[in-house]
């Protein structure tokens, strides 16, 4: 395939607003695509070149990609080019313009495949070293040299990470099952093979390859599977009523981690399926030597624990393990201790399927006791009361609170069911949780913040079903002055000249950031305001009172934040408190 059409495809897309035209486009697209490229175009549109746990980027600075477009174009001055970017206010727009009055002609340019690019983007990531700068450089000056005018425009957006499509996974999960001419059944599929996967890309090959294979499509260590989400109910004895007789786990305020184990080699993936084995040394060891199988892929929470006390450190303790520098030194100070919760595979067989009772039984069998790794702690009683009392105890120990478990469910991988419910310390304001929410702007200090660049925050919730971010609250509370400092200079790396096209927003913001960032905050309550737009029908949802209690959270990703669904359930609640 032409890159042309996958470049005339996305311009199409940024015209349109409805997540159905999107998906239309892209199906028509997939239509044309071969097997040989499925996967590669499917990797293009989503802005990468690999799944995110092969932690693969293109990544090259503003500079650089000016210089690509000054040298292909046959301009003297790079000034010109910057001017023409702060013109249009988008790299991709100006390089298009430009190269559209390109002063000279290349000797040596070819039709551009969406073959040729990948490979090259792929050329680009795995360049480095003295150097690498210029190397990479020099590829994009080809491309740019063999490139038609629109084609530009996204070939200078890719390596920024800025290709502005604001098309989600569920979007290409919906345009893959159209080009299977909407068979439902096959969705379900698709989005199974993406959970147990975390590879679209792949998915999108095996379905063109062989459709068969994407219904008996099975996991595979070191391919990280999509976390199984909990609901939340407010009190023991809602809990009982929904599920039954059940299992109670002690909930760890840590990391969540996912070890994937084939011998002696171990990658731990984190919530947001990020490898991250190198920053826990111990936790690494005890998998090679305390895990009872030759493969294995199975969950747990990592805390920061003193084994001489029994003390479970708080969060932001636990926090400052994740680190590229001074491991082994943190590893000392704050030894890691993995309460493993959940067994997704064993030696062949797939443990997802089972009951949490199975699962349970096999996971307590597969670790030798040592320091390290341990079963979560666990109760099982279909007594509220009990339930209750074990909850004040984990509180009293220092935990989050604890989840239960249908001891009859299957583990349901990227998804949020009534499987897993949790139940977490309620505040005595009337919301009785917090909130995980998307960072979408920021604004510029006034008042006593005018010595600041920054002032206050606009965030937003997902909508899961729609692919995008939709505003619940402007929050300029919860702020020490560092870290007013830091979330500036934090959000100023991601700044958009322009709304971001998966936000959906009546207010604006001083500065837009591209939805990257979660925040924990705390607020009174929900309240229904015109001037939000989570939940929006006449009128949507909005936070009163919010306060950051937690700054950027490094374990979870935009996708993993509260839903538009979650608000309106914690809305729902609260007013029944309420009345009562």
């Amino acid at each position: 395939m032409r890159f042309l059409e996958l470049a005339n495809t996305y311009d199409q897309i940024e015209s349109k607003t409805g997540r159905l035209e999107i998906t239309g486009i892209l199906s028509e697209l997939f239509k044309k695509a071969s097997p040989e490229e499925i996967d590669k175009i499917i990797y293009l549109t989503q802005g990468s070149i690999a799944p995110p746990h092969k932690n693969i980027e293109v990544g090259m600075g503003e500079k650089f990609v000016e210089e690509a477009i000054r040298v292909a174009s046959g301009l003297r001055t790079i000034k010109i080019v910057e001017d023409e970017y702060k013109k249009t206010g988008d790299i991709g727009k100006a390089a298009e313009n430009i190269m559209s009055k390109k002063t000279q002609e290349s000797l040596s340019s070819n039709i551009l495949t969406v073959g040729m690019v990948f490979d090259s983007f792929m050329k680009i990531a795995h360049t480095s070293g003295v150097g690498s700068q210029d190397t990479k450089i020099r590829i994009l000056i080809k491309l740019l040299n063999s490139a038609e005018p629109l084609e530009a425009r996204y070939l200078v957006r890719f390596p920024l990470g800025r290709l502005r499509l604001g098309v989600g996974d569920p979007t290409i999960l919906d345009a893959l099952s159209f080009y299977r001419k909407g068979d439902k059944s096959i969705r379900e599929e698709l989005e199974r093979a993406y959970n147990l996967s975390n590879d679209l890309g792949l998915v999108a090959k095996t379905l063109f390859e062989n459709p068969d294979k994407i219904i008996d499509f099975k996991m595979s260590v070191f391919s990280p599977v999509r976390p199984a989400l909990a609901e939340r109910l407010s009190s023991a004895e809602e809990i009982i009523e929904k599920i039954g007789k059940c299992a109670v786990e002690a909930k760890y305020d840590g990391f969540r981690c996912q070890v994937h184990k084939r011998g002696n080699k171990i990658e731990i993936f984190s919530r947001k399926l990020e490898p991250m084995a190198g920053m826990f040394p111990e936790i690494v060891e005890a998998a090679s030597k305390y895990i009872a199988a030759e493969e294995a892929i199975f969950e747990g929470e990592a805390i920061a624990f003193n084994e001489l006390t029994g003390e479970y450190r708080p969060f932001q303790l636990t926090i400052q393990r994740k680190r590229k520098y001074g491991i082994e030194e943190m590893s000392q100070v704050f030894p890691l201790k993995l309460f493993a919760f959940d067994l997704l595979f064993r030696d062949g067989t797939d443990y997802t399927k089972q009951p949490y009772k199975a699962r349970r039984e096999a996971l307590s069998k597969s670790i030798i006791e040592n320091k390290t790794i341990a079963v979560s702690d666990s109760i099982t009683t279909d007594d509220p009361a009990e339930l209750q009392t074990y909850f004040e105890d984990c509180i009293g120990r220092g935990l989050e609170g604890v989840i239960a478990k249908d001891l009859e469910a299957p583990y349901v991988a990227g998804a949020r069911k009534f499987a897993w419910i949790k139940l977490k310390r309620s505040y005595k304001a009337e919301l009785a949780d917090t909130l995980d929410l998307v960072i979408l702007g920021y604004y510029y200090g006034k008042g006593k913040r005018t010595k600041f660049a920054f002032g206050g925050l606009l965030c937003g919730v997902y909508d899961d079903e729609a692919g995008v971010y939709r505003t619940i609250a402007k929050i300029g509370s919860g702020f020490s002055e560092e870290q007013m400092v830091e979330l500036e200079l934090t959000l100023k790396q991601i700044s958009e000249k322009e709304k971001p096209r998966q936000v959906d927003s009546l207010l604006e913001a001083d500065v837009w950031v591209e939805p990257k960032y979660v925040i924990t905050v705390a607020a009174d309550e929900i309240t229904r305001s015109p001037m939000h737009t989570c939940g929006r029908g006449k009128t949507g949802y909005a936070l009163r009172f919010p306060r950051m209690i937690h700054g950027i959270r490094a374990d979870k990703g935009p996708e993993d934040s509260t839903t538009v669904n979650e608000v309106v359930e914690l809305y729902g609640k609260q007013r029944k408190v309420t009345v009562e």
